[in-house]
């Protein structure tokens, strides 16, 4: 049996209620000064933090008193048209349009639309040992294009893990691009290494740069060594080197199985793992920055194409048409190994 528990922005405070708990999980609304609404789902291993609101981006997830999040300057969640205006969350959804950075014949948002897009309904759903929060927002433009998206982070009650799905709907009656990534903003550990279920020679290092990319001249020479060998790329040691972002592309991943898993291990002996399937998501990036500002260690993110902007898709033959009515889903499970 499951049971839903609609959210109003009305029912959000200052002060952290109590929505629901028990043995398993506690349930807190609250809102930030900045305005924006908060849910904190405590489970017996850790806890999110998700803007139900707010694109259903999360903001905040610990397990077993580590942080999965990128450490960033962002004291809270706030108001933006885009990502960059609030680039301090674990986790959020890019696309739906167009996704990634855009190229100068792009003239798309960074990221995309559904960021930060604002949720037209979201409500808290309980199964035995699960508890989810949901949501959906409908986008509709004039002579344009017409979808559902309908988002949900779901926790079980002894898992240090969380899955994050996005269902997207086309309403209009006419075929709409679709290009989707899981932007998993995971948390830089000093000397932690990779592991993965393929091959590290799948990894290409990303030879283009984008505008918001300044060089520098020791940031060209260590790329164009990693160009030669990407493989040599195994452990987050040279921090120094990831300002600007270090980025590796790893594409048609079917080829390597029906679903694939990668892990970020620390030497303290835990690790950060991230599993998907390869139908949903063909593509995958690995992106790292290390600076003053932020300190992030993507080491991957699930998307149907590279994050290089709308056109790139289109010439790659990556961009998903997706026909009046059609409906695609997308699942990610991550957390601690």
């Amino acid at each position: 049996m499951k049971t839903r528990l609609p959210l109003r922005r009305d029912q959000f405070y200052d002060t952290p209620s109590t929505l629901l708990q028990s043995d398993d999980f506690k349930v807190e609304l609250f809102r930030y000064p900045a305005g924006i609404e908060a849910v904190r789902i405590n489970t017996r291993c850790g806890s999110v933090i998700v803007l139900p609101f707010y694109g259903q981006m999360i903001w905040d997830a610990n397990f077993d008193g580590h942080s999965l999040t990128m450490g960033h300057s962002f004291k809270q969640p706030l108001a933006g048209s885009s990502i960059i205006d609030t680039y301090g969350c674990f986790a959020f959804h890019s696309g739906l349009l167009a996704n990634g950075c855009p190229a100068p014949d792009d003239d798309h948002p960074l990221h995309g639309e559904i960021a930060c897009a604002r949720m037209d309904k979201a409500w808290i759903a309980l199964e035995e040992g699960r508890v989810s929060l949901e949501g959906e927002t409908e986008y509709v433009k004039g002579f344009g294009h017409h979808y559902l998206a309908m988002p949900a982070v779901r926790l079980s009650a002894n898992e240090s893990r969380l899955h994050i799905e996005m269902t997207v709907k086309n309403l209009a009656g006419a075929p709409m691009p679709l290009q989707y990534m899981c932007h998993l903003n995971s948390a830089w550990i000093e000397q932690g290494y990779f592991r993965q279920s393929i091959p590290e020679d799948a990894f290409a290092l990303r030879t283009s740069v984008p505008a918001h990319v300044q060089p520098t001249p020791s940031w060209r020479a260590y790329t164009a060594q990693l160009a030669q060998d990407p493989q040599s790329f195994r452990q987050l040691d040279k921090p120094e080197m990831c300002d600007p972002e270090i980025v590796f592309f790893a594409d048609d991943l079917a080829r390597y199985g029906d679903e694939v898993q990668f892990e970020l291990h620390s030497p303290q002996g835990y690790a950060l793992m991230t599993r998907f399937s390869t139908s949903q998501f063909p593509h995958a990036t690995r992106w790292m920055l290390h600076n003053h500002d932020q300190q992030v260690a993507a080491y991957i993110l699930p998307a149907t194409c590279r994050p290089e902007g709308f056109r790139a898709a289109q010439r790659a033959g990556t961009l998903i048409a997706l026909a009046p009515g059609q409906q695609r889903h997308f699942s990610v499970e991550t957390g601690l190994l």
